[in-house]
């Protein structure tokens, strides 16, 4: 009994020993110091939404090219390969995208057919068309309707001239705003650009300066409309109104733009009126 008590303690003090031993590798496990990662303040924070964002860029690329390979792809978004494969699988899944067997590249689908033509009667740029083909024919020159996106005005609908020396803008071209008469007119009575962005020369007759772009936007107030003198480029004017929703609200801007042996600064003030017209016509439209 004696033995038999003797090694019930000693196996006892063992698992006590044990037990010991394992509480400080418990403490010692959670006072360990965890080494913690700096965040790189010139890195790009993440969204939550990265996903979403490569799926928009890879479409981004079809904005001025109808067909794209997959280098394409990868050469204007930094894609990896393997992530941009799966992205265009995906879009084509889903029918944004199509491939071509032939070539191996891809274009849109038609499921952005869809979307787009959606698009376009919501936002009212089917109603506002024939409007656009009145201004083309009363003035024989290329007519745009453009937004503003940031510091840019883009370019949503486009008539063409009838003439055979003509400017052509397609939907989506991107112009900087101070520099063309879509931008001022948009900038007139719309919100005024943030502090510091910059206003690069592009022409020689390119408004560079806050100062300068002030006494020009109220000009616009003055008159109603804008007049881009080749500030954008060299041999081309245009003359642009504001259209206003019915609260009145500027939403986007409509402009005649000419080679400037057809469109005189003499000729201007005809323009503008027409140009005044169509935007009064479709004030609340879009």
């Amino acid at each position: 009994m004696d033995r038999l008590a003797r090694h019930r303690r000693a196996d006892v003090r063992e698992r006590q020993k044990d037990h010991s031993m394992d509480g400080d590798h418990r403490l010692l496990w959670q006072n360990r110091v965890v080494p913690t990662v700096t965040p790189d303040p010139t890195a790009r924070p993440r969204t939550g939404a990265q996903a979403i964002e490569r799926a928009l860029a890879v479409l981004a690329c079809f904005e001025h090219h109808p067909e794209r390979a997959v280098t394409d792809i990868e050469d204007e978004t930094g894609l990896s390969n393997a992530t941009a494969h799966r992205i265009v699988r995906a879009l084509c899944n889903g029918g944004l995208l199509e491939q071509d067997p032939a070539t191996e590249r891809y274009h849109l689908g038609y499921g952005t057919a869809l979307l787009g033509r959606l698009a376009l009667d919501r936002l009212g740029l089917n109603a506002a068309l024939p409007l656009l083909e009145e201004l083309a024919a009363k003035t024989g020159e290329a007519i745009n309707l453009g937004i503003r996106v940031g510091h840019e005005t883009v370019v949503v609908s486009h008539v063409p001239s009838s003439q055979t020396l003509r400017i052509e803008a397609a939907p989506g071209a991107r112009n900087p705003i101070h520099a063309c008469a879509m931008g001022k007119a948009l900038l007139a009575y719309g919100l005024p650009l943030d502090a510091g962005v910059p206003l690069p020369a592009i022409t020689p007759h390119t408004i560079t300066s806050v100062h300068a772009l002030e006494q020009a936007l109220e000009e616009i107030r003055s008159l109603g409309y804008a007049v881009n003198n080749e500030e954008r480029t060299l041999g081309v004017r245009s003359v642009a109104a504001p259209i206003f929703a019915e609260d009145g609200r500027v939403v986007a801007a409509v402009a005649v733009q000419a080679p400037t042996v057809r469109l005189p600064l003499e000729r201007v003030p005809e323009v503008a009126a027409h140009v005044l017209h169509i935007a009064a016509e479709l004030r609340g439209k879009l």
